[in-house]
């Protein structure tokens, strides 16, 4: 076989295999963005009597995934009458193209966003002359995820494209072939529930006759689906697993159709979803199918409206009901005004409304026409009839008898017509795609071919034109099924016991020399005088099955109860015994939980002796146990407590136990006495737990809680200045109780915020405040007031040194019976201004950015507010000395 590529693979090979493996690792190359794809082909005559072949692959992406196109991708050929791999060819991709719909029309609402990315991969390829022509095949994985029309949760298909090329049987001038190509445009917007139309029409310049069908969409296949880019597998190419209701020549239901001559699709959508189509075009060529080509698109049906008159076509009111309640299928908001019509077969109008529903009910049987028209004399007008037919008392159903696969089962048309006779029926028995699984005899027998629940489906249709559908499960067993209540039983020697199986035929039990009563029901009573195994047969129409059950015979019960026990008071315990009774009575009933039980609770509060009948039938056994109940040690861990901060505290426990211990062990002195020093860094549980050696082996707790209160944060306040009379307001914090010292001038000495009023002057008077939490805890905090006897002021030193001594290093005004300061300025001898401020005991250190100002005068400007209100300003000079 001679092949060659315009493209030397071996110059590629190297970015072909790094491509190859990015594409195994990278996420980003999983092509689960793909939405279709076709290929096709021009041909021209080759070198040497080869075919040169012109080959085009197209892949639609959806815009704006964030994926990218296989680069190269991998192209196979294959022989068509063998199915054997010709070659495998990288092939490189050559152009992307994005195509989107600008415009959906004025009629469309809420249009969805109809946009695909085009790959294009161009290559040729020279053939020699074949009897059966190639197949060409590429494959991506994955498909755009979640498609409506697959199985529910299957994920991850994949797809894959072929086109097919002729050989010279039957007709030899076939193989000089220029393939047909789709040619329609992809911009179509679909809108769930509403009529459309869509064309996959394509041309074909050898002027070939063209057939369309919808055929499978092709999975793709290899060993490992996370490699994006392998060759796919030989012919024949397996579909993808279509869901119920849908399969590849019905990819839209039963409601969209294809014209086999133009390529059209036309119907109802159906809802909401993403639906892989495939259409096959054949090309035929004097009368001869030569090749067949393939489009496969993920179409995008959207919650859009289309404003139109959608009815379906026809309506049937053939079950019970003659009211016909129909609403258009369109619910377009441009949807301005509906017109419905109802007419006899006569055309005579009988029924017209301006409503947005119709209901109308019928008052006699026979076919009727609606129409319906939407916007009359308006933009976005429409109109639509649908055939009504009146029939009612329509019922399909049948019935159904034997159940075995290899034996016949008999269906009987039970289907009844009120109106009319039953004309024609159709039966699909659910076995699968097996030969003769389907039927239109009227009582039609089946041999399913294995078993299981089959879906039955029976369509039935009358002489007036009614349709309708009924499926049952139709359960097919290899024997029938046979059920026993119980396959091993014990009785009392004398007593008798009821049998019982549950089946459908007769019923045969044995042996029947044995005691039985009715042996030919599924119920019969046995009353053996030793242990006997009873057999029973079930035989429904020749299917046979079989079962058995044990019976055995005692003339005692065996009871073993478990040993005397010690438990403490209030707690429960469960009650054990070992035997092969059947029912069961334990005593006193009242402390325990269910008295009727093996092995149930019970909770004794004094020492009490439990008693226990055990039966099988007539037969009876007797035991008794004694449960003795302790009381729980006493324990008490004392009061709760309140500590200050970094204080301790005693704990005084109390028990009768004759070991005990504090937890958190950590924070107390001694773990193991009940009056340890307790030491704990945050509020605390004390828990104290005890034990005792009277026989209740549990310990006691009880719980004492430290609560430890946080630190005091005392403060009087800033060191201040006043003058004489003036009213200066000190405020203390941190605590909940307060007391100043000394008392004097203050207006009082015990709250936090005490007014003070000094009438002569003082170089420095010091308060001290002690501050109370709620436990008494104190801490003390101090403040500084300095009293000048003059008017309100503020001080300025006319010299200061900045050289880091810690004195007179910042030129710092000092106020006194001022109220607040809005600046304090210091400029130099230009009018510079230097520094300013309007925090209090802020100052100039000398410097302007970080840089020391050589010694000068300096001039500083104050403007304040002085206790009584009034403004105050100052002026002055101050000298730097370095």
């Amino acid at each position: 076989m001679k092949i060659s590529l315009t493209i030397p693979f071996k110059r590629l090979l190297p970015q072909l295999l790094f491509l190859l493996l990015l594409a195994v690792i990278s996420n980003t190359a999983r092509a689960d963005h793909i939405t279709g794809g076709e290929m096709f082909y021009t041909s021209q005559p080759g070198a040497n009597g080869t075919i040169l072949y012109f080959v085009t692959l197209k892949l639609f992406m959806r815009c704006n995934s964030g994926r990218q196109f296989n680069n190269p991708a991998i192209v196979s050929i294959f022989n068509r009458g063998t199915n054997s791999r010709v070659s495998n060819i990288n092939v490189a991709l050559t152009s992307q193209q994005t195509i989107q719909l600008a415009n959906a029309g004025p009629c469309v609402t809420n249009p969805p966003t109809v946009c695909y990315v085009i790959g294009t991969y161009s290559f040729n390829v020279s053939l020699n002359p074949s009897t059966t022509g190639y197949v060409i095949a590429s494959q991506v994985n994955f498909r755009i995820a979640g498609i409506s029309n697959l199985i529910t949760g299957y994920s991850n298909v994949g797809a894959l494209y072929t086109c097919e090329i002729p050989g010279t049987d039957p007709l030899p001038n076939s193989v000089v072939n220029n393939s047909a190509r789709f040619t329609a445009s992809d911009l179509v917007v679909v809108c769930a529930n509403n009529k459309f139309s869509y064309s996959f029409a394509a041309t074909d310049p050898d002027g070939d006759e063209l057939r369309y069908s919808f055929c499978n969409a092709f999975v793709s296949g290899g060993a490992s689906f996370s490699n994006n880019n392998i060759p796919p597998p030989v012919p024949p190419f397996q579909g993808v697993p279509y869901g119920a209701g849908f399969t590849g020549f019905t990819p839209l239901g039963p409601d969209v159709s294809i014209n086999n001559r133009t390529g059209l699709i036309t119907g109802t959508a159906p809802p909401t979803g993403i639906y892989v189509v495939t259409v096959c075009v054949q090309e035929v060529r004097n009368g001869i199918v030569i090749a067949t080509q393939r489009k496969d698109l993920q179409i995008n049906i959207a919650a859009c409206d289309i404003a139109a008159a959608v009815l379906l076509p026809e309506y049937q009111l053939c079950r019970t009901s003659r009211t016909l309640a129909i609403d258009n299928l369109s619910t377009s908001n441009l949807i301005n005004s509906q017109n419905w019509e109802v007419r006899n077969m006569a055309n005579n109008k009988i029924f017209d409304i301006d409503t947005k529903s119709l209901n109308y009910t019928f008052t006699d049987t026979g076919l009727y026409s609606v129409r319906l028209v939407i916007n009359r004399g308006q933009a976005c007008s429409d109109s639509s009839n649908a055939l009504v037919r009146v029939y009612p008392g329509f019922k399909p159903d049948f019935t159904y008898a034997g159940i075995c696969f290899s034996r016949p089962t008999l269906f009987t048309n039970t289907s009844t017509t009120v109106y009319g006779a039953i004309q024609s029926v159709s039966w699909t028995f659910g076995d699968g795609n097996q030969a003769g699984n389907t039927s239109t005899q009227n009582n039609p027998t089946y041999t399913f071919t294995v078993p299981g629940t089959k879906n039955t489906v029976l369509n039935a249709t009358n002489t007036n034109g009614c349709k309708d559908t009924v499926s049952k499960l139709v359960p097919i067993f290899t024997r029938p099924p046979l059920n026993l209540a119980f396959t091993d039983t014990l009785i009392c020697q004398g007593d008798s016991v009821q049998l019982r199986a549950n089946g459908t035929g007769n019923y045969t039990w044995s042996p029947g020399n044995a005691v039985i009563a009715n042996a030919n029901t599924p119920t019969p009573t046995v009353a053996p005088l030793t242990s006997t195994k009873y057999y029973v047969n079930l035989n429904d129409q020749g299917c046979l099955n079989r079962d058995s059950v044990l019976v055995r015979v005692t003339d005692k019960v065996a009871l073993i109860i478990m040993g005397d026990t010690t438990i403490c008071t209030g707690d429960s315990l469960q009650l054990r015994i070992t035997t092969d009774g059947f029912t069961y009575q334990w005593n006193p009933a009242n402390i325990v939980r269910n008295p009727t039980i093996a092995s149930p609770f019970a909770t004794p509060l004094t020492t009490t002796i439990f008693g226990v009948a055990a039966n099988i039938g007539s037969c009876q056994a007797r035991a008794q146990v004694t449960v003795t109940t302790v009381p729980y040690p006493l324990v008490n861990a004392g009061s709760d407590s309140i500590l200050c901060f970094g204080t301790t505290g005693k704990l005084t426990g109390t028990t009768n136990g004759n070991s005990f211990r504090w937890s958190p062990a950590a924070f107390v002195s001694n773990s193991t006495i009940l009056n340890p020093e307790a030491r704990p860094t945050q509020t605390t549980a004390f828990v104290l737990s005890a034990t005792d050696t009277k026989g209740c082996p549990k310990p006691t707790t009880d719980t004492a809680l430290y609560v430890v209160l946080p630190v005091i944060n005392a403060s009087a306040g800033n060191d201040t200045s006043v003058v004489v009379g003036q009213q200066l307001q000190l405020t203390a914090t941190g605590g909940q109780r307060y007391v100043w010292t000394p008392p004097f001038n203050l207006s009082s000495p015990t709250i936090a915020n005490p007014i003070a009023v000094f009438s002569d002057g003082t170089e420095g008077e010091r308060y001290t405040v002690f501050v109370y939490n709620e436990a008494g805890c104190l801490d003390t905090a101090s403040i500084n007031i300095k009293v000048f006897n003059s008017l309100p002021n503020i001080f300025v030193p006319t010299a200061f040194t900045p050289n880091n001594d810690g004195r007179n290093d910042v030129l710092r005004p000092i106020a006194a019976g001022i109220k607040s300061m809005e600046f304090f300025r210091v400029f130099n001898r230009w009018g510079q201004l230097l520094f300013t401020t309007g925090q209090p005991g802020k100052g100039w250190d000398g410097t302007i950015n970080g840089k020391p100002q050589a010694s000068g005068t300096f001039v500083w400007m104050i403007k304040a507010v002085d206790y009584n209100n009034k403004p105050f300003i100052q002026k002055g000079t101050a000298t730097l000395i370095r």
